[in-house]
């Protein structure tokens, strides 16, 4: 036998290709990692839309802060809030309906779902809930226990958690 026939006849050996067990462990390897790359992409897909829900929850507790703040500190405030009310803390509604509120805390208490607001359109956020509190905060500001109160947002988009929004008004 020749050298040339000798290399043929290796050459031949090592050429048969794979064997069962190989191309089953192959497919499991790749079975793996196609399937960590799955799940990583299916919950980023899943979460996209969450900056979304939470932008917009921003955006309608700053609707409903921006309609609250403008109202006088307290019932007996005077037109342009000077001098400042005097007397004590007082939160809850005088018994106003909503388009009559006209201070801070008659809005304690507001629980919209879907959320309504005095101006404006809110068709965007039909499925959301906003919840308002408003308490006497003086002393949390270092300010007289009826200088100021906390007025608190909650909103909550469907189907995530709630966020929770806290301003203080004082009384000027």
């Amino acid at each position: 036998m020749t050298v040339t026939a000798r290399k043929s006849a290796v050459v031949a050996r090592q050429q048969r290709g794979v064997t069962l067990v190989e191309l089953v462990m192959t497919i499991i390897i790749i079975s793996v990692a196609v399937a960590g790359v799955m799940a990583a992409f299916s919950y980023s897909v899943g979460r996209g839309a969450d900056p979304l829900w939470q932008t917009k929850a921003m955006r309608l507790a700053q609707l409903y802060l921006d309609e609250i703040l403008t109202k006088p500190y307290d019932e007996d405030t005077p037109v342009g809030g000077a001098p400042p009310y005097a007397g004590t803390c007082r939160v809850g509604s005088d018994g106003e309906t909503r388009a009559g509120f006209d201070d801070v805390d008659d809005y304690d208490g507001v629980d919209d779902q879907p959320p309504v607001l005095l101006v404006g359109s809110v068709d965007d956020y039909n499925s959301y809930r906003v919840q308002v509190s408003v308490a006497c905060a003086g002393t949390e500001v270092s300010l007289g226990a009826a200088d100021a109160k906390r007025v608190t947002v909650t909103v909550t988009p469907p189907g995530l958690p709630s966020q929770t929004f806290a301003v203080y008004r004082s009384n000027f």
